[in-house]
């Protein structure tokens, strides 16, 4: 194993992450190769840096004009240059910023500084390659996105558990999570990952709800078990309800308990409504964890990034800076939650005045994009292909559930096309 890589597994020796490593975790690191030397030379080489793969005129990148004209608000540097493989500093601090203000219960001593991805997606991936051995067992919801099994089950070949979140209450089946999450940790550390507001559902949990998931995690690492929990919040913010939390669970675990380690897997693409810039971030977490620590985890991160695709998108940080600073992001960001808000509640009042439907069966929903209905007595793609043959596209997932994004759909829209999917899964379900 590489010097560097066992340097940085006595730096976590003893703590939950370190333990939670798996080989690939424990293998990585990030070299002191041609990125680390370039950014040493950065600091001191004031004479001529000759390090980097980039060409330089008069100080600054080389740039295409027809770039530069079509981004001007954006240097050269901006653009063009390499961002650092753990993301630009400032947009480090600056999302780290805004989590803290958004979550006032996070406590920023056992934080470490996000690191920028390429995705939500990529950091799902490189965490569960960071902490998820092959036949090891990984919980999340049914329904639940269905990249979630590529990643887990496909990519890292772990045992995918799927537990129902819901089953015809009007909330969270606090059961059989509870039960399925004691049993995924009666011979190995329980590792889940929870996504709120969910997708497919578009549910997020009370607060009595929340305070029972957190009691469950608590439960489990007070029994000597370790934690690892993934917040998938890609969705954060869009709240629809008062009773519903309005942070991210990540806030209550990160303090929870020494043997339970949180990661945060946030961003601005829905957040800021930025879905094309491919960037993201992976904060991490823990009572157990000191900078030292964190300082460790993020070179492990840089390993995987440096590993896979170098760094992310270097205008996508700048533009995301550039748009938390301008005054006109607040007001509009307002605007479009009341605009999603809106389709919403005209989704909700549809479905309250058309109760008892023969086929559908609508999950409960009150935040995010997104609500779904369990298919009963019909295919879900069935219908699917039906739809599309009235000019309605949905997603089918697996057999069951029919995904309907209402964010997509204009307000004076939605019960004509509520109507039509009523109307054809009664048409497609056999006599």
């Amino acid at each position: 194993m590489n010097p560097l890589a066992l340097e940085l597994n006595s730096v976590l020796e003893g703590t939950v992450a370190g333990r939670l490593l798996s080989g690939l975790g424990r293998r990585i690191y990030f070299p002191r190769g041609i990125i680390a030397q370039s950014a040493e030379a950065k600091a001191r080489a004031f004479t001529a840096n000759a390090t980097i793969g980039m060409a330089y005129s008069g100080g600054r990148p080389l740039i295409m004009s027809a770039i530069a004209a079509e981004l001007p608000g954006l240097s050269p540097e901006e653009t063009v240059a390499y961002a650092p493989t753990a993301g630009i500093e400032k947009a480090r601090q600056a999302w780290k910023e805004q989590l803290l203000l958004k979550n006032p219960s996070i406590k920023a001593e056992h934080l470490s500084l996000p690191i920028v991805v390429p995705g939500i997606t990529a950091g799902i991936s490189y965490t569960a390659d960071l902490f998820l051995d092959p036949s090891q067992t990984i919980i999340a919801s049914d329904p639940c996105w269905d990249n979630y099994g590529l990643i887990f089950r496909d990519r890292r070949e772990a045992n995918f558990t799927t537990v129902g979140f819901f089953n015809g209450g009007p909330g969270l089946d606090l059961k059989a999570i509870e039960k399925t999450m004691k049993h995924g940790a009666e011979s190995e550390p329980l590792r889940i990952i929870l996504n709120f507001p969910n997708n497919p559902s578009g549910y997020s949990p009370t607060r009595k709800e929340e305070d029972a998931l957190v009691g469950m995690i608590l439960e489990i690492a007070e029994s000597g078990r370790d934690a690892l929990v993934l917040c998938d919040d890609a969705y954060f913010g869009l709240f629809y309800e008062e009773d519903i939390i309005q942070e991210s669970i990540f806030g209550r675990l990160v303090n929870l308990h020494e043997r339970v380690l949180a990661v945060k897997l946030d961003g601005p693409t829905k957040e800021d409504y930025t879905w094309g810039f491919r960037m993201a971030f992976v904060t991490l977490g823990s009572k157990g964890l000191e900078q030292g620590h964190c300082d460790a985890l993020i070179k492990k991160y840089m390993g995987i990034i440096r590993s896979s695709v170098s760094c992310a998108n270097t205008p996508a940080q700048n533009l995301m800076l550039k748009t938390m600073a301008d005054k006109r992001s607040s007001v509009e960001k307002e605007k479009f939650f009341r605009l999603l808000k809106g389709r919403y509640q005209a989704v909700k009042q549809f479905i309250i005045s058309h109760p008892g439907h023969s086929v559908l069966s609508p999950l409960p929903f009150n935040s995010g994009y997104f609500m779904s209905f369990r298919c009963n007595g019909v295919d879900a793609e069935t219908l699917r292909r039906a739809l599309l043959d009235r000019g309605i596209g949905a997603v089918a997932l697996g057999e069951d559930y029919l995904r309907v994004t209402f964010a997509a759909i204009e307000e004076k829209d939605i019960p004509g096309v509520y109507e039509t999917i009523y109307e054809t899964a009664s048409k497609s379900a056999p006599a």
